[in-house]
Parts: C-alpha cells; structure tokens; sequence
C-alpha cells in the first residue's frame, strides 16, 4: 500500500508535467470539489487571488497563459520536497509579457497539500510585484 508521501509525490508529479504541457483540464481533475488556492493578489494581473473550486483551476490557467508570450517561458525546478500530504516545489519562473514584450524572471515557491490523492491547496509565494511591473507599459 502507497503512503501519504508516496500518493503525494505521484500527484504533484502528474500537475507538474500537466503544467509543462500546458494541460489546463488535466491539472484540473487533480484538485479536490473544494480548494484552498491562494496567488498573492494585484489589480494588474487578472490570474491572481483566491479560488475555492475545482472549476476554477482551468480558467485560472487559460487566463494566465493568455498574457504571457507563448513559446518564451522558462521554469527550472530547483527542489521538490514531500512530507506526507505537504509538497513544496521551488523553481524559478522566467517568463514574457505579451502585452509590453517585457521579460521577467522570479523564483517561486508552490505549497501543495494534497488529501486522498487530490489536491485540496495550493499556494504560490512569489514576487508579485516584479511580474506586474513586466505587464506595466510604462
């Protein structure tokens, strides 16, 4: 029988290779009816925020790959770090601003828990405010 760290491993392993396939409906039906997901919010990004459903996570991702240009991001992953139903990924996301063209690069913590084999939070912990200012025009 798989163990929590086992079972949790294995889930975030299948929303990272979603994520890298740009698989918003498969990343999807990994979470949990009910979510705890939580992108620190600014007024310039329309992604970030709270979410507390399932049916949230494909939108969330559909509106997030539509303001960055396609074919120009970047995710190295640093560290992957399973302790029973808690996941921890730390990467460093480099992506383009469609809308400016600007370029930016921020390391980023993802806390996943994940409960019978869903995930039921995810947490991003990042710099903010060095992604909106790559959406400012100014």
């Amino acid at each position: 029988m798989a163990t929590d760290t086992q079972i949790s491993r294995t889930v975030a392993e299948k929303f990272v290779e979603r994520l890298g396939r740009q698989d918003r409906d498969g990343i999807q039906e990994l979470f949990s009816e009910e979510i705890d997901w939580y992108v620190p919010d600014s007024t310039a990004l329309p992604w970030t925020g709270r979410r507390t459903r399932r049916e949230q996570v494909a939108p969330y991702f559909t509106t997030m790959w539509s303001h960055l240009a396609e074919g120009r991001s970047k995710v190295v992953l640093e560290r992957f770090i399973v302790d029973g139903g808690d996941v921890v990924l730390l990467a460093v996301f480099t992506h383009t601003a469609a809308p400016t063209g600007k370029e930016f690069t921020t390391p980023v913590a993802l806390h996943l828990a994940i409960e019978d084999g869903r995930i039921t939070r995810l947490h991003v912990y990042e710099d903010t405010l060095a992604v909106a200012e790559a959406f400012d025009a100014g």
